[in-house]
């Protein structure tokens, strides 16, 4: 793993947040106050099931005395967020690292918030950021499946949000999907945050395509992008130099089955955003999942965290 210093915080309280969506907040085993953060930042917890995972602070920055994460339990996972869902209660103790921030809050004439899901959490930060500090300069639309997954749904329907929130439900049919386009056709001052989805994100990236570049931020959200998939297969891997040749099976990645034959591979995130464990693919058909690679990357590399294979081998170096 990736040397990242980790303390134990207590969970001091965990609840079901939303559908398939819980929240907790962590403080510190003695109390007193937290390492500072700043909205739109995140940390690294270790699990149970001693994956690490990344997840989005979600409570305002000015608050020193906890950590409020939403984690959505993905199912069937690889033993990340549901280990912490399921295997964890109220007053356990769990490593944390110290915030860490990818996707800041700049200051802007105005700020257009998109959401996606899970992805509401580091704008839930942000947004109440802005209101903390009497700032209402600032529009949030927010998209969901439904009322029952849409996780803080009771504090964006109510004061100081209520006016600047549009919660909309597709049903999960993408033709019931939020129609971007009137709210971006001009391009303007404002900042847009986007994070979600990858569709989206993509979305959000095509009807801002003449807006300034400079102006639009987008945070890939950590799902369990290596989750497995019901057309999953077994498949080798072979070391360039060495021979070596690992088995991967059906239901595990690349990077825990190195691992668990004695390699030590550099990892962080373990879920496909942060390039960490970037590795050298000599040949083969990769099944590439991650969210980093460029297309070009990919002819040479993957992301071994959550990527598979479509060839019944991949030649690599790790």
């Amino acid at each position: 793993m990736e040397d990242i210093d980790l303390r134990p915080l207590r969970i001091a309280e965990k609840k079901i947040l939303a559908e398939g969506i819980w929240l907790f907040e962590l403080a510190a085993p003695g109390g007193g106050e937290l390492p500072p953060f700043e909205a739109g930042a995140h940390v690294t917890v270790e699990t149970p099931s001693g994956k690490r995972r990344q997840y989005s602070l979600c409570n305002d920055p000015a608050e020193r005395h906890r950590y409020v994460l939403g984690i959505k339990a993905e199912r069937p996972g690889r033993g990340g967020s549901s280990s912490l869902v399921d295997e964890t209660s109220e007053d356990d103790e769990i490593m944390v690292s110290a915030p860490d921030n990818s996707f800041p809050l700049r200051e802007a004439p105005d700020h257009i918030f998109v959401a996606g899901g899970i992805g509401i959490t580091p704008i839930m930060s942000m947004i109440r950021h802005l209101a903390a500090r009497g700032q209402t300069n600032y529009r949030l639309i927010y998209c969901t499946r439904d009322a029952a997954s849409t996780a803080f749904l009771d504090d964006l329907s109510a004061p100081p949000f209520a006016e600047r929130v549009t919660i909309h439900h597709d049903g999960g049919d993408p033709n019931q999907a939020y129609d971007f386009w009137d709210l971006f056709e001009k391009a303007g001052k404002a900042h847009v945050w986007c994070c979600g989805p990858a569709p989206l994100m993509e979305e959000v990236r095509g009807v801002t395509g003449h807006w300034p570049q400079s102006a639009i931020h987008f945070e890939d959200f950590a799902t369990d992008a290596g989750a497995a998939r019901a057309d999953d297969k077994p498949f080798t891997v072979r070391h360039a130099e060495t021979g070596e040749t690992v088995e991967i099976p059906a239901g595990q990645t690349i990077l825990d089955t190195l691992r668990a034959a004695g390699h030590k591979t550099p990892s962080s995130c373990e879920s496909g955003t942060c390039g960490t464990c970037k590795t050298v693919l000599v040949s083969g058909e990769a099944d590439h999942r991650d969210m980093v690679l460029t297309d070009e990357e990919k002819q040479g590399h993957i992301m071994i965290c959550v990527s598979r294979a479509l060839s019944d081998e991949l030649v690599l170096k790790w």
